[in-house]
């Protein structure tokens, strides 16, 4: 096996350092409010690719464009970046109030003892269907912390609850960005990685679910309030959930739900035609730099290749993980990385998508195996870090609603991300199969 060139993975630390360590000035010593946020990705990634430009002068920068066009017109990310305009075109017309029927079905139908429970259940059933975690946890912390208040349920609890569940639903959805980078990028079927990922995502729903209902057992003291909801706006999510599980084509199943849910949305006068309009181009746009992200990882990812980036991560990868069972751990440690770095899982299955490839490749992994352990060890690391979104988010309504929380009130509390790392530690070592490319 080559060696290959450790110092083509510079314009990585060039990206890191600036992202990294400029979101750490920004949260914790200047005090900015969600800090990391307000670091340009997209400018960080010029100008690492303005240093990977600037290395190997073997290569003139007419060949170097081309290396990076060839990256960029790749299949896999042409499409990506067509689901992604899609998938972000389709919450634009559902919009917030068809979640809110979603959550308040759910809800009405749960005792109030049991509320805790339900609102895990209800946070994976919304975020499995909108495919975001962050639009999950805008829209359910509210109502977690209703609940809290009414029913005198621990904060903490209630909110790293729906955390727990915006989690599951994004590692598995059909139309969740992290599921669309990992499975073009890994050239892997969605329903097969969805197939892969559930043999992990359940079981430790399951045991979350059980952990969750001991935990809150006997703190309920009242009737829960609930607002009005409509069942023919929960229709357009029951039908890309029932098409993806299915294993319908990932297009026909997003337009299926943008014309259900643009029917219903103007027929029951939801929203006006043109604001229909309005609200389709606001969820594409939306999705802008999340598809600049993926053109720009192509173009640096198709230096670093060529300059021998990757050859030299998986000679170090294979000298310290020797067994198959140590390469899925090497690939989950991969991502992990990316993701404590960068504190968006979809950036770091993008940035690590290409050095997986070639692990998998090496250990003889499949590529549904491979792309269930990027989006589920991603969604592990997301799900705890202090300064990721959907913590962010989540203390950012907690806050506007005139409560108290901090990170570390509610990290002990993430039941299911740890148990999620649990279940896929003891899966690999203990279940390891041998499983068709």
């Amino acid at each position: 096996m080559e060696k290959g060139n450790l110092s083509a993975l510079l314009p990585i630390g060039v990206f890191l350092v600036l992202y990294l360590g400029l979101g750490i000035l920004f949260e914790y010593i200047l005090k900015i409010e969600m800090g990391f946020y307000n670091i340009p990705i997209v400018v960080c990634f010029l100008m690492a690719i303005l240093v990977a430009s600037l290395q190997n002068s073997k290569l003139d920068f007419n060949e170097k464009l081309r290396l990076m066009g060839e990256g960029i017109g790749d299949k896999n990310i042409i499409t990506m970046i067509l689901i992604f305009m899609t998938a972000g075109i389709f919450v634009g017309v559902v919009g917030r109030s068809s979640a809110e029927s979603v959550a308040y079905f759910i809800l009405s139908l749960i005792p109030a003892e049991f509320a805790v429970p339900a609102i895990f259940i209800i946070s994976c059933f919304v975020s499995l269907s909108m495919g975001t975690s962050c639009g999950t946890i805008t829209l359910i912390v509210p109502i977690a912390a209703a609940i809290s208040a009414a029913s005198g349920e621990n904060l903490a609890l209630c909110v790293a609850t729906v955390m727990g569940g915006a989690m599951f639903g994004d590692n598995l959805s059909f139309i969740s960005d992290t599921t669309i980078a990992v499975c073009n990028g890994q050239s892997c079927n969605l329903s097969d990685k969805f197939r892969t990922n559930f043999k992990l995502a359940l079981p430790a729903a399951l045991l979350s679910l059980v952990v969750i209902t001991i935990s809150s057992m006997g703190h309920s003291s009242s009737e829960l309030i609930l607002k009005d909801y409509s069942l023919l706006e929960i229709i357009p999510y029951i039908l890309v959930l029932i098409g993806g599980i299915i294993g319908f084509n990932v297009f026909a199943i997003l337009l299926v739900g943008i014309i259900s849910g643009a029917i219903i949305m103007v027929s029951t006068g939801a929203v006006e035609i043109t604001s229909l309009l309005s609200n389709m181009g606001a969820g594409a746009a939306g999705m802008f730099e999340t598809s600049m992200v993926a053109i720009l990882v192509a173009a640096m990812g198709a230096l670093i290749k060529e300059y021998g980036g990757f050859d030299a991560m998986l000679y170090h990868l294979k000298n310290a993980f020797k067994s198959r069972s140590g390469g899925k751990i090497g690939i989950g440690l991969l991502v992990g990385a990316m993701d404590i770095a960068t504190a968006n899982n979809t950036v770091a299955i993008v940035m690590a998508n290409p050095i997986a490839k070639c692990i998998s490749e090496e250990y003889s992994i499949s590529n549904k195996e491979t792309a269930s352990l990027l989006d589920t060890w991603s969604c592990i690391f997301q799900g705890i870090i202090p300064y990721g979104a959907q913590m962010l988010i989540a203390l950012a309504a907690v806050s506007t609603l005139g409560y108290s929380l901090s990170a570390f009130d509610i990290i002990p509390m993430l039941y299911y991300p740890f148990l999620l790392g649990a279940v896929s530690i003891i899966y690999i070592f203990c279940f390891d199969r041998k499983q068709t490319m």
